[in-house]
């Protein structure tokens, strides 16, 4: 059988975990990480990480990997799961990827191009006028001159943005052009799965995972790791908002309800992004057999 992926994709809260460890369990493999938070050993109530049974299930790769202190981004992730389904391969004919960091599945998909040098000069600017005028600044920059970026982007973590106005200012070319100019070529093959709920279910599980985080100490998880707030893993989504109700700006309700939105909003951009990709096929997850008797016979092929 030729070597094979099988990516499962997805807005957050949607079932993909389970799914991953049900699939690895029926093909007696592992669960490569697809997610840009999960490999840092420090923030695990936020960054949603597989249970501990689902951990003793099967094998998982990328996760609890990487300390706050390292710098990880795509073209590290692409290096690092290509050595892991290497690894897996040594095995098995068959590897599981899982994860909803969009740029992470591309980047190990297709490869992802060197991005081009920033003079210093720019970033200093960029992060001034953050200092000064704030996120809402930076979003509305990065709507008016780059919108096709800014429609998948996480609009609330201000690394980014800063990162793609740096590119424009730098280059005059969206960022974007710098992740699909040339697709390097894989000796694998890759059969790419995305799931959804309705809406209305996938916006009830994201407020109970929400709440369930807080029930599980997530403001304790997010005053621990106060010290490195400057990171990129916590300039995002359920931190953000824990700082600013640490820092005394809101209250710990305005705080959860903040999380709760702003998870709905990267919900909506996790699926913009994978639905961009024809290469997906998509199913419900409350479906698993019908999941697994198309992987069986796109492998069969």
């Amino acid at each position: 059988m030729q070597k094979t992926v099988i990516i499962i994709a997805g807005p957050t809260a949607s079932g993909k975990t389970a799914l991953s460890v049900q699939m690895a369990q029926l093909f007696n493999t592992a669960v490569i990480s697809a997610d840009s938070r999960q490999c840092y050993r420090e923030i695990s109530i936020g960054t949603a990480k597989p249970s501990r049974d689902e951990l003793a299930a099967v094998p998982h790769y990328f996760i609890d990997s990487h300390s706050i202190r390292e710098e990880v981004n795509a073209g590290v992730y692409e290096k690092l799961a290509l050595g892991y389904a290497g690894e897996i391969f040594e095995k098995n004919d068959i590897a599981i990827m899982c994860g909803g960091t969009g740029l992470y599945i591309r980047a190990f998909a297709e490869g992802i191009d060197d991005m081009p040098p920033i003079a210093p000069g720019i970033r200093t600017r960029l992060n001034e006028q953050y200092t000064l005028h704030g996120l809402s600044w930076l979003q509305q920059q990065l709507q008016e001159r780059d919108p096709g970026f800014y429609a998948i982007a996480e609009t609330q973590n201000p690394q980014r943005l800063i990162r793609a106005l740096e590119v424009l200012d730098a280059t005059g070319r969206s960022i974007t052009t710098f992740r699909s100019a040339t697709r390097s070529p894989r000796d694998f093959r890759m059969i790419k799965v995305g799931i959804t709920l309705p809406k209305e279910l996938l916006h009830h599980n994201i407020h109970h995972r929400v709440d369930a985080m807080v029930q599980a100490g997530l403001v304790e998880e997010v005053r621990a790791v106060m010290p490195y707030r400057g990171h990129n893993a916590l300039r995002t989504v359920g931190y953000q908002e824990i700082f600013s109700f640490l820092d005394g700006y809101i209250s710990l309700d305005q705080a959860i309800d903040d999380v709760k939105t702003h998870t709905r909003q990267y919900a909506k951009r996790q699926l913009t992004w994978f639905r961009k990709d024809p290469a997906f096929q998509w199913f419900d997850p409350r479906d698993p057999a019908a999941i697994i008797a198309y992987v069986q016979q796109q492998l069969a092929r």
